[in-house]
């Protein structure tokens, strides 16, 4: 079993301002958990930049260029109440991206089994046209389009366990029968999309809330009841996930109650899904976690059940 693990310390450089929740220190923590020995088997690997026209595989040239106007020369910028960039925030969004591209092409060309990437900002708020959220470009949706595009891929289905609903994924994913969007998610929450009822165009995206306080067992029974079965009926050809470790108990910014065995385990369902759908072809992406000590052993435990 071959894993690889996206890591650019550029990422570390994007500062959206001090006391900010999505701040550097979650991938300095990350970063230090996975330098344990343990994890010595990891293929660690530093990404490019995305190109342009690999954004533009999700969003619109306008988003693009209006994202990039806005990138500071010294200070902050603020696109909206939450979402603040520095003078190297493009930047980092740019190796973001390009982290699922190449995690894509690596797993699709068969060099690699599966991916983690542990990169930011996070992608799954950001809209077609609007970044928000903390998120700047849904890199996620581009890596499932890149797929498509660039590798024949015929199906990708997205997981998304973050605390918070992905409504950046789910608008690009709406009217595409060929890519499927599953989530978890905390509800009533930021950014209030994300009902049951919300099933896009062509039935393709599976929405599990969960209630206020839910713990191990509500996640698990929306995992193998809801979640798992559209995806076995899908029949992917690669399966993403979007991967936010905020549904933690110790995370403050919800109120799930989470387990760091919970991330482990729907990893585990997760691989074995794509193990006997997809050739085990599997990429992975951080996006929440915002209590350091939790998101660190979350992480390390998705990274072990990756690497089995």
């Amino acid at each position: 079993m071959t894993t690889r693990f996206y890591f650019h310390p550029l990422c570390i450089e994007h500062e959206p301002a001090s006391g900010h929740p999505e701040s550097p220190a979650r991938l300095l923590n990350i970063a230090g958990v996975l330098a344990d020995g343990a994890f010595d088997a990891l293929e660690r690997h530093k990404p490019s930049e995305a190109t342009r026209e690999q954004l533009m595989l999700m969003h619109s040239a306008e988003h693009v260029d209006r994202v990039f106007g806005l990138v500071p020369d010294n200070g902050y910028a603020r696109v909206d109440a939450d979402t603040i960039m520095s003078p190297k925030s493009g930047e980092a969004a740019l190796r973001a991206a390009g982290a699922l591209i190449e995690a894509v092409d690596a797993v699709m060309t068969g060099v690699a089994d599966n991916a983690f990437c542990a990169m930011r900002p996070p992608g799954h708020h950001a809209e077609p046209t609007q970044a928000m959220g903390f998120c700047l470009f849904n890199s996620v949706a581009i890596g499932a389009e890149h797929a498509r595009r660039a590798h024949g891929a015929e199906r990708v289905v997205v997981m998304d366990f973050d605390v918070h609903h992905g409504n950046g994924t789910q608008a690009m994913f709406w009217d595409e029968p060929d890519l499927l969007y599953a989530s978890t998610h905390q509800w009533p929450l930021y950014p209030g999309t994300g009902d049951r009822s919300e099933r896009g165009a062509h039935g393709n995206i599976v929405n599990a809330p969960l209630s206020v306080g839910a713990g191990s067992a509500d996640f698990r029974t929306a995992i193998r009841e809801v979640v798992l079965p559209a995806m076995w009926d899908f029949a992917p050809d690669l399966v993403m996930i979007s991967a936010g470790f905020d549904g933690h108990r110790r995370d403050p910014l919800a109120q799930l109650s989470l387990e760091t065995e919970d991330f482990a385990w729907v990893t585990n369902e997760l691989r074995k899904l794509a193990d006997k759908a997809c050739g085990g072809r599997l990429v992975s992406t951080l996006e929440g976690g915002y209590d350091l000590a939790a998101l660190g052993d979350s992480a390390a435990a998705h990274v072990r059940a990756l690497m089995d």
